[in-house]
């Protein structure tokens, strides 16, 4: 597992934060219960398998939905 970090321009609505949420929950290779969305810093941070899902998948999802990515962040866990 890998330790990821995505950045977003400001999030306006907490409704937005369980969008994201809630999709990027939805996504094999996420770990479910890592994944947070902090309002406040507009950042969603999650745990993933990069042999199941790349951080890039994730960007697509949450830019599908409408929302911008500024950067993301990877760690090796």
């Amino acid at each position: 597992m890998q330790k990821a970090t995505i950045q977003l321009e400001t999030l306006t609505c907490p409704s937005c934060g369980q969008k994201i949420e809630n999709a990027t929950k939805s996504l094999n290779g996420v770990e479910k219960e890592s994944v947070k969305v902090l309002f406040n810093s507009s950042k969603v941070k999650f745990d993933f398998d990069a042999e199941k899902i790349s951080v890039e998948d994730v960007e697509k999802t949450i830019t599908a939905l409408g929302y911008v990515v500024i950067k993301s962040q990877v760690k090796a866990k």
